[in-house]
């Protein structure tokens, strides 16, 4: 046996397991107040169990979804905060959900990092439960895991699994979308979680300052990149429950490969979803990575360009819609509709930006 204070110690190794005890114990509160009356258990266990109610569902369908932040995190750790990049990890996931009509149920997340530093652990948890109480799903476990030899202290990456689910009848998608549908565009909260390696190389070269407000943004260049990408699960749920799956055909999370490369993923063989950039302004960050290089086209690969989700509805149902996002507090618009073609499955952009 070793001696004590010898170097062949876990802790002289890299990793402290009291400080991982510590970071449980400050994020237990936030997590616990994510629970559903499904949830079976509490923090701590070998397994997150969720009962679910099969009495609730005639044909229930699981779905599952799993993503991560990204290089997002490289400028939360620049700018040492760490409470909101939990909120883009669970959008990340359930919207990605919601766009196939499932009602997330209940997430777990994994957290890497070189050194566990409770404080910090429990601020990116914390972040997490706040998103699943958005998004209404419990946070059912987790892991954090202390690699000292492959990170740096203060790195840290994210990822979360997220489940949920749907009645088979009801799931939504290409199969759904018609010749004449609306295409409805729901504003971004900013860049989301996406374009971010693009983004830090504009800030890096063009030498920007992160605490300073540049001209046409109203507040710190910092506060606006690490806005939490914002959680529509719910809203598309209220949606469908409120006009049905008769009229809301698909949704399109707007994510890497931007609003065409996003939304043709829900357009089936033989129609073409036209959106017309003239319905909306292109947001003032996109503009300032523009100004400092980013080419028109480049920025409408990587960036949502001001469009987070997409839903094809049918046309006598678009106010409605719109209307009813807008309650929510989701600013919404027709911003195309679905046309026919020859072929494959299309999605273009036409027009200028407002």
């Amino acid at each position: 046996m070793s001696p004590a204070g010898s170097e062949f110690t876990y802790a002289a190794s890299g990793v402290d397991i009291d400080a991982g005890e510590r970071a449980v114990t400050l994020m237990r509160a936030a997590v616990e107040r994510t629970n559903r009356p499904e949830v079976v258990g509490g923090l701590g266990g070998f397994a997150g169990l969720f009962a679910l109610d099969t009495a609730k569902y005639r044909k229930p369908l699981l779905a599952s979804s799993t993503d991560g932040v990204g290089t997002k995190i490289a400028l939360a750790r620049q700018l040492d905060r760490h409470d909101t990049v939990g909120i883009d990890l669970v959008a990340m996931v359930v919207d990605d959900l919601v766009a196939c009509g499932a009602e997330p149920l209940f997430l777990q997340d994994y957290v890497a990092t070189g050194r566990v530093v409770p404080e910090r652990i429990a601020a990116i948890v914390t972040g997490i439960a706040a998103g699943c109480t958005l998004a209404g799903a419990a946070l059912v476990g987790g892991e954090t895991a202390e690699h000292g030899d492959l990170m740096d202290a203060d790195e840290y990456d994210l990822a979360a699994t997220a489940v949920g689910v749907v009645e088979a009848d009801a799931v939504l998608g290409p199969e759904r979308v018609q010749e004449g549908d609306v295409v409805i565009a729901m504003a971004s909260s900013g860049f989301h979680s996406n374009g971010y390696s693009l983004v830090r190389r504009v800030v890096d070269r063009a030498g920007l300052d992160l605490t300073a407000t540049p001209a046409g943004l109203s507040r710190p260049l910092g506060d606006e990149l690490l806005e939490p990408t914002r959680i529509y699960a719910r809203d598309c749920l209220a949606l469908v429950e409120e006009i049905g799956v008769e009229s809301v055909h698909a949704y399109a999370h707007i994510t890497g490969g931007g609003l065409a490369g996003n939304t043709v993923r829900v357009v089936p063989a033989g129609r073409e979803a036209v959106l017309d950039r003239g319905t909306w302004a292109l947001p003032a960050a996109v503009r300032l990575m523009e100004e400092h290089g980013v080419p028109r086209e480049e920025s409408e690969r990587a960036f949502n360009c001001g469009v987070g989700m997409v839903a094809a509805v049918a046309p006598e149902q678009a106010d409605r819609a719109v209307a009813l996002l807008a309650a929510r507090g989701v600013s919404a618009w027709v911003a195309g509709a679905i046309g026919a073609v020859d072929g494959e499955a299309s999605a273009r952009l036409v027009g200028s930006y407002r």
